[in-house]
């Protein structure tokens, strides 16, 4: 089967990639490189610079190229600033997924995965989270995805284009081997912030706020690594060729406070990793943690990497291994 990968070279899409390539895939990745990595794509995929805000480079993609699916990484990514400038957001994440749904369902496209997110939660009614808690974003970003869900809803009515929102937690960890990982600019991410203390890059990690209704008053966060993700949006693709549309909420089902991951990369790195307590951020929830039990009942997803510990430990590899991220 040959798939569309856009984003794929950034974090989640470049370990998707590798492995859609490794399990026989036809890979083609779809990138502007304004925040992926040229060097993070896998040798064996079909690398394509272009925008999906320029009809032209679509024209050109879907005239050399028949996808039977998609998967959609291409976004902006970052909550604070969706507040900051809700303009950037509406118009290139809603643009970007419109653009390459109207060549996707011109061209016959019967596969869609959207890199969707836990952001549609704000203030869950219940934790931890299932697919059928209320979406309310609470952000700009946050209502993108939901616009993304809502359109990808019609594009199933009026086309037949099956889709999979996968609601990501949050995405952490690398590549066991080291030479793919996390590297965003500016990088906003705890784990990889946490290790970069522990590499002298930052003198101390803040923590913003300590006196949250958690058991040691910081916020509690469910971290899922990025090669089950990147299992998940493999699953979900087989599943769609015989299949209704879908939603699932991804993560491991637990819980950890900023404490509980500071102490883990101090055990993991040897280092002290120091931290300063400072004023809550804005928008910041005390916990969100997923109900994953519908993907796995449904579609037999099995985390591996369901360890904190481990979780960091790939990620210490690939931070060690490169301090200064891709060197392109």
């Amino acid at each position: 089967m040959k798939v569309l990968v856009t984003g794929g070279a950034g974090y989640i899409g470049s370990h998707v990639v590798e492995m859609l390539v490794e399990k026989g895939y036809e890979v083609v990745v779809f990138d502007n490189l304004s925040a992926g990595h040229r060097s993070a794509v896998h040798k064996d995929a079909t690398l394509v610079v272009g925008d999906l805000l320029n009809k032209g480079d679509l024209e050109k993609l879907f005239a050399a190229h028949q996808f039977e699916g998609i998967l959609h990484f291409a976004s902006h990514i970052l909550v604070g600033e969706s507040m900051e400038k809700p303009f950037k957001y509406f118009n290139d994440n809603m643009a970007a997924i419109w653009n390459v749904l109207e060549f996707a369902t011109a061209n016959g496209v019967k596969r869609f995965i959207l890199s969707s997110t836990a952001a549609l939660f704000d203030d869950p009614e219940r934790i931890p989270i299932s697919e059928d808690e209320p979406l309310k974003p609470g952000s700009v970003y946050g209502e993108t995805k939901y616009m993304a869900e809502r359109t990808l809803m019609w594009m199933d009515r009026i086309y037949g284009l099956r889709y999979c929102a996968l609601r990501y937690f949050n995405a952490c960890g690398a590549h066991p081997n080291g030479h793919i990982g996390e590297d965003h600019h500016p990088e906003s991410h705890l784990i990889p912030i946490t290790l970069q203390v522990a590499l002298g890059q930052r003198d101390s990690l803040a923590i913003y706020g300590s006196d949250y209704d958690t058991p040691d008053g910081t916020c509690v966060r469910d971290y899922v690594h990025v090669l089950d993700l990147a299992e998940a949006h493999i699953l979900a693709l087989e599943a769609l060729g015989n299949g209704p549309s879908r939603v699932y909420n991804l993560g491991s089902g637990t819980g950890y406070s900023v404490k509980e991951v500071v102490e883990v990369a101090r055990q993991v790195t040897g280092h002290a990793i120091p931290t300063v307590e400072t004023e809550r951020r804005p928008g910041d929830l005390p916990r969100l943690i997923a109900d994953s039990t519908r993907i796995k009942r449904e579609l037999g997803w099995a985390p591996e990497f369901d360890n904190l510990h481990v979780i960091i430990e790939t990620a210490w590899n690939w931070h060690q291994k490169h301090p200064n991220g891709f060197e392109e």
